[in-house]
């Protein structure tokens, strides 16, 4: 009889990458996802007979999908094509102000001279390499290790430097540490941004944060095919490796025997049909509250914690949109500023409602960002638009008049930067259907926003108090985003490993006359 397979429930990257590992190791894996293809929240949209990317929409730390190929005995670059922008990301305000910030630093100081002052270059300057030290801390120790601890890290500080611990800045709150790098508002509200990235509040979340903008420096590619791209080339170098993949599969239970998580009960989305699949251990990538909710079953409910309501990230009103855009000149990647970015946050983290004024992200997805970004392609486009909302889905869902408020002040954001955004057809995704996909989150994209300067160290870890049942995604370690979920799924799959090899160590054995241990 063979052995029963490791299951793992959701083929978002965390999943995806975890496959990999996992059959890499020698692992029969079988790979259960609802949707009819690969990608989780990097999904695609019908709009007007065309596919738009709607969820992430490039691609930073590709090393981590380099790694991920190279260690399963293959090479990225020969399943899919990846571009670094030369606009890192154009960044545009009322009055019709436009910055971009590019991978070379001098020539974002330069930039930022004709757009603010020598005073903020000369911050600039001294940020990046703030930001650069930061990440350079943070990597080993806490991006590529289990979920680490404040012991754990205070324990590593010895060999990263008796510096180590101060050099990430988790006591200040990335605003403040901003106002000290920068004089213009403008910069402060820029590079605050990130914040967004992790679902957060750049005037709660710790400057530890700034990390995000050395990595963004790092490389901003874009992928041949969108990301939804990327995922499919991950599905088929899992397949190519003997796992399993079926979808249109809903796990119904995580089912328990014995004090620990045994299989699966799985239905056929198409035919309703339902069947049990045994398994040695049950991995899933889903939202931690997700699972929290009862979504799989009480057991593995009980095994976690739902995030707070009040400790909730970020979710999103997102506007998937053919059309043509004028104006100032877009590149792949932009943002469009209010004029009263504090107000933002309090509205949304303050008093859970959408911010009158938002900040506008918008993704020229037919304009590649590489070597002529200036290029506007003639006739209809495919935009992405993602406006910041609160994660109040599951107690006070956006109306229809709060959406269409929501679009009206989206487009008068844009036209006051200077662009005139012209929608042919449009497809809305709201809140509500973020919570739909993933029950117990409220429309949270994110997991709990990273408020506090102990936040890094509050996500859950790969190992549930279930047996037998492990996570991977956005919500758990290391974090949010494409590459942070895909590390997920590497320590998820590291941990089932070691888990499953003690076992089979300590199994019983039988023996004539007395039992021991192997």
């Amino acid at each position: 009889m063979s052995r029963a397979p490791v299951i793992v429930v959701g083929a978002g990257f965390g999943g995806l990458a975890a496959a990999v590992e996992l059959a890499v190791a020698g692992e029969n894996v079988v790979l259960l996802e609802r949707e009819g293809r690969p990608g989780g929240k990097a999904r695609t949209v019908q709009v007007a007979g065309r596919d738009v990317d709607a969820g992430p929409t490039v691609l930073t730390m590709p090393w981590v999908f380099e790694a991920l190929f190279a260690r399963a005995g293959r090479k990225l670059e020969d399943a899919v094509r990846l571009h670094r922008a030369d606009v890192v990301a154009r960044h545009g305000f009322a009055g019709g102000a436009v910055l971009d910030l590019y991978a070379d630093v001098d020539r974002t100081a330069a930039a930022i001279e004709r757009f603010a002052s020598r005073r903020d270059a000369d911050g600039y300057r001294r940020f990046a390499a703030y930001s650069q030290r930061i990440a350079e801390t943070v990597r080993e120790p806490f991006l590529c290790s289990e979920r680490p601890s404040l012991a754990g890290l205070v324990a590593k500080a010895g060999r990263l430097g008796l510096g180590a611990l101060h050099r990430i800045d988790a006591h200040r709150t990335m605003w403040r540490s901003l106002e000290a790098h920068f004089d213009d508002p403008r910069l402060v509200a820029l590079f605050g941004r990130y914040a967004t990235y992790v679902g957060s509040s750049p005037f709660e979340a710790p400057a530890t944060f700034n990390l995000i903008a050395h990595v963004e420096r790092e490389g901003v590619c874009t992928v041949e095919g969108g990301m939804s791209r990327l995922a499919e080339v991950v599905a088929d170098l899992a397949r190519d490796l003997g796992v399993e993949l079926r979808y249109g599969q809903r796990v119904r239970e995580i089912l328990v025997d014995g004090g620990r998580a045994t299989g699966v009960l799985v239905e056929d989305v198409a035919t309703g049909a339902r069947e049990v699949v045994a398994a040695r251990a049950v991995l899933a990538n889903a939202d931690v509250s997700t699972v929290a909710s009862g979504a799989f079953g009480r057991a593995a409910a009980s095994s976690v914690k739902a995030v707070a309501r009040d400790k909730r990230s970020l979710s999103a009103l997102t506007f998937a949109i053919v059309g043509t855009a004028s104006g100032v000149p877009l590149v792949h990647h932009n943002v469009f500023f209010s004029r009263d970015y504090p107000a933002e946050f309090d509205a949304m983290f303050g008093r859970g409602v959408l911010a009158e004024e938002p900040t506008v992200y918008l993704c020229a997805e037919d304009r590649p960002g590489w070597d002529v970004p200036d290029a506007e392609p003639r006739g209809d486009e495919r935009f992405f638009v993602i406006v910041n909302a609160p994660a109040v889905a599951d107690g006070a869902p956006l109306s229809n008049e709060e959406v269409e408020r929501c679009e009206r002040s989206m487009l008068q954001v844009l036209a006051r930067a200077g662009v005139t955004l012209r929608p042919r057809a449009t497809v809305v995704t709201s809140p509500s259907r973020f919570e739909h996909l993933a029950p117990g989150t409220g429309g949270a994209i994110y997991g709990e926003a990273a408020h506090g300067a102990f936040a890094p160290l509050a996500r859950p870890a790969s190992r549930t108090k279930l047996p037998g049942l492990y996570l991977a995604g956005g919500s758990v370690h290391p974090g949010p985003g494409v590459p942070m979920a895909t590390l997920s799924g590497g320590l998820s799959a590291k941990a089932i490993r070691e888990d499953l090899a003690s076992t089979a160590r300590s199994r019983p054995v039988a023996m004539a006359g007395f039992t021991s241990t192997g």
